[in-house]
């Protein structure tokens, strides 16, 4: 394994785990399957179509001109004389799949990012995580946010009564509580005004609560309202953990499209397949989001970093044999 100076402790492997963090780590891995349980019965009960994630794609998110993004490097793969890229977001997929099959779709989804090393610091970042990526054909941010309010609630309760020996292991019953619905929601000009660059840490630190924030410069497929500036796009913040959702009403139009990739001075060349649809007509106006799984159940187990819920840590800057 590669060495590196951490400010918190850096995940170990499955084999050097001592006898009781080897418990931690089987407590914790029943907390994520009571999660996947209770948010995957969520979105199937609620009419949601349940498909299986894409691993090589030619097309798949460009994280850019996202300022949060901090991406090493790109894999790709030649593959049958073409250039493939492994998942990191099914967004592209997700938005074509809504707007011609399935109006009502989520995916758990595999994402790999392969993160700069300094962020193994932070733990919050791995560069191999999973998605509960969804999306919903001719929905608003109101929906989506009805949606995870209702989702998460849920899931807290859910493991507050049946996972409830677990949670107490961990430390973590007394602390977690069903929020108040609806979420408080901040534009992220309004916290810019008020924290300065630094709202992000600022916010995660004081927030007792998840809450929504809204209006964040992003990729060409957010919506973005040209005349006023406005982005109709949102992210959902946990208490200590940042940022656990990503997610927004989309671009559908053709010129809107094509005017933000070349303006952002993204390669037109890999979303080909996107435009073509937007100008035929049969991009529909979608809305969804991804829920980072792992960052979700390190927040409901309280792990110190959240490789601690993978069986097999991904941390950036970090090899390890399995």
């Amino acid at each position: 394994m590669q060495k590196t100076e951490a400010l918190i402790e850096i995940p170990k492997p499955l084999h050097e785990l001592t006898e009781g963090e080897l418990q931690r780590k089987i407590l914790m891995g029943k907390v994520m399957t009571r999660t996947l349980r209770v948010l995957t019965e969520k979105f199937t009960d609620e009419g949601f179509e349940w498909l299986l994630p894409v691993a090589l794609s030619r097309c798949t998110d460009p994280l850019w001109p996202d300022p949060g993004a901090s991406i090493e490097k790109r894999v790709e793969v030649d593959i049958y004389g073409q250039t493939v890229r492994t998942t990191a977001s099914m967004i592209i997929h997700k938005i074509v799949a809504a707007s011609l099959a399935y109006p009502k779709l989520f995916i758990l989804s595999p994402n790999i990012r392969i993160e700069k090393a300094e962020r193994a610091c932070t733990g919050r970042h791995v560069y191999e995580f999973t998605q509960l990526d969804f999306e919903i054909r001719n929905a608003e941010a109101k929906d989506v946010f009805r949606l995870v309010e209702d989702a998460l609630c849920s899931l807290i309760l859910t493991l507050k009564r049946d996972a409830a020996s677990e949670l107490r292991q961990l430390g973590r019953y007394e602390q977690l509580h069903v929020p108040e619905k609806p979420f408080k929601v901040y534009d992220r000009k309004v916290l810019e005004a008020q924290y300065g660059a630094e709202w992000e840490s600022r916010l995660t630190a004081e927030a007792d609560a998840p809450v929504w924030v809204t209006n964040i410069p992003r990729e060409f497929y957010d919506y973005e309202d040209f005349a006023t500036g406005q982005w109709e796009n949102y992210d959902l913040y946990l208490p200590g953990y940042g940022e656990v959702l990503s997610g927004a009403k989309r671009e559908w139009e053709y010129e809107k499209i094509s005017r933000k990739i070349e303006r952002d001075r993204v390669n037109g060349g890999n979303f080909t397949l996107l435009l073509k649809l937007a100008k035929q007509g049969k991009l529909k106006p979608t809305a969804g989001a991804g829920i980072g799984v792992e960052r979700l159940v390190a927040w409901l187990t309280g792990a110190k970093h959240i490789g601690e819920t993978q069986p097999f840590p991904k941390v950036p800057g970090y090899v390890y044999e399995l």
